[in-house]
Formats: structure tokens, sequence, C-alpha cells
């Protein structure tokens, strides 16, 4: 049999080229790239995204303010042309090596049975989750009164009395950053803040006030808007915002249990390709570090996707 021949019964043994992990901004932009590259494509979309509970995504250009879930639904229409591009909703639970790809074993929403396919690359593109303070009022008022980017939401909050949450370095940056959308800043730390002199006198020099005293609950509106926080003291202190930096996990173990390596704040590492440290692995958007934005993220699916798409063709026409 002759060699070509040979390749393309091997390469056909797989379901996919490639399986995407993730049906967000990444996920979506990597399959319209693959698609568009003829290439055999299974999306596992495997539930709503990070920013599902934001009113509007903000500096995506041509997109500026659409809801999440019609950003989505679009990407899903744009996708409809191709037909080696399939999308399920399919949580992926378990990734494996499969000779020289891989196999993925995963269950439809409400559904007990099992689904197992196999593709020669993957892409995760599964995003993280945002761990939030166990106050009350964090969580229902996340997206709208809780904030976690100005780049996304400075604009619609902009000139009104902000707060910004947390302690530390960490506090005193995102602070700064956000005295560019309004005069009127207070940082609430929620208990000691653990500032040194040098990030009192620069917050000082803002006019950005300090609250230290031990935090409530967040009061809100009846439409999920800030109203202001209320401390333990009993005192009040009226806000239309709240922007925070939440510390971050991974929204699926799939990458750590696969044996990729993670960053120490537990992104996906990947290499200038995009590949994680496991060869045929790639990761996209929110999964691996960097600045978080829906429109960077569909950059990065569509930069993965030419990636993937180039090893793959370097397989297929070997020298």
């Amino acid at each position: 049999m002759p060699l070509g021949t040979c390749l393309n019964y091997l390469f056909m043994a797989y379901d996919y080229d490639v399986l995407i992990i993730g049906a967000g901004s990444a996920g979506l932009s990597a399959a319209l790239t693959l698609g568009r590259c003829l290439r055999r494509v299974l999306v596992a979309d495997g539930g709503p995204p990070r920013n599902e509970q934001s009113p509007g995504v903000h500096g995506f250009l041509t997109r500026d303010g659409i809801r999440p879930a019609e950003l989505l639904r679009l990407g899903h229409e744009q996708l409809q042309p191709y037909e080696t591009v399939t999308v399920q909703c399919l949580h992926i639970d378990k990734l494996s090596k499969e000779g020289r790809g891989f196999r993925a074993i995963g269950h439809g929403t409400g559904d007990d049975a099992l689904t197992t396919v196999t593709a020669r690359r993957v892409l995760l593109a599964t995003g993280v989750s945002d761990i939030l303070p166990p106050l009350p009022g964090f969580r229902e008022l996340w997206g709208r009164g809780v904030l976690h980017c100005p780049y996304c939401h400075g604009w619609e909050v902009r000139g009104q009395p902000l707060a910004v949450y947390g302690q530390g370095r960490t506090v005193t940056g995102l602070a700064l950053l956000v005295s560019r959308w309004s005069h009127d800043v207070v940082v609430v730390t929620n208990g000691p803040g653990h500032l040194t002199p040098n990030a009192r006198r620069r917050l000082r020099r803002q006019k950005i006030g300090i609250r230290e005293a031990p935090i409530a609950r967040l009061i809100g509106t009846p439409g999920r808007e800030l109203r202001c926080i209320q401390f333990e003291d009993g005192n009040e202190l009226e806000r239309a915002a709240l922007f925070l930096h939440a510390p971050q996990h991974q929204r699926t173990p799939l990458a750590a249990d696969l044996g990729a390596r993670l960053t120490s704040k537990g992104a996906v590492w990947v290499d200038s390709g995009l590949q994680t440290s496991i060869p045929g692995v790639y990761a996209a958007g929110d999964t691996r570090p960097g600045t978080q934005q829906a429109l960077l993220a569909a950059a990065d699916g569509n930069r993965a996707a030419i990636v993937i798409n180039e090893s793959l063709t370097r397989e297929e026409c070997p020298r």
C-alpha cells in the first residue's frame, strides 16, 4: 500500500481531525477557521460561558455591547455552512492518549449515557471560573454590580462612585486603574488591607479612599446593580459598582489530569504556538495565561486553529 494511502487510512481512523472542548469565543472562532480549512471538527459545548451574567460584551469590534448569548448564537449560526464542523452539547469528562491522537469520553446535558470520540488534535477552550468572596451579595450581583474588568465595564459606570475590593498589591493596581473612569473610588479590604506605606501614598495621591472595616454584605437593587456596601459595624457606603480581581480556577481538570503543565496561577501553560506541554493538545482563550477579553479569546482561537491546521498538514505531507 502506498505511503499516502497508509497515511490517509491512519488519519481517517480518528472520528475527527480536531476536538475543540469549549464553545465560547475562542472555541467557536477556532471551529470557524478549521471549518474553512475543510477539517473534520467536533465542538464540545459544555455549558454557559463565564460572562453569562453580564449585560453585554464590550470592546468587541462590530459587536460592542452585544449580549453574551447573542454573540454565541451568531457564532453558532456562522458555523452552519461548514459541513465538516459539528457542535454538540457535550461535557467532556476524560481525555487520554489514543495512538497518535486522543480519546475523549463525555456526556450530554441531562444524559447519563457516555459518548466516546477520537481526534488527532485537541484544543482546550474551556475557560476559567471566578472564585468570589463568600459574602452575601457578591455572587448575586456578579456581572452587573460586581465587575471583574474595567476595560469591559468601566465605561458603563464612568463618573459614578465606585469601590475596588481586595488586599495588597493587587487591589492597589486595580484601584489606580479604575480611577481612570471615576474620581470617586474607595478601596474596601474587608479587614486589614496589607497595604505598604508606598501603596497608601499612591492611593492617597489619586484621592482614592481606603476602608479596612470588615464587610457584612453587598446590597443591590432589583436589577442586580450595586446600591451600597454594608460593613459589620452597620455603616454603609453607597457605590454604583464594585470591581475586584477574583482568584480563578480552570473550569475543567482535563489539562491537569492529562499531565499538562500549569502556571503558578493555575493557567494552562502554552508555548509560542499555543501548544501545551502535551504534544497535540493546544489551549486558547482564558484557559491559557494572558489578558482575558472576548475579542482576544476569539483572536486566540483563530490563531490556534491556524497552528493546528499547519501541524496536521505537515503530518499529512511528510518530506
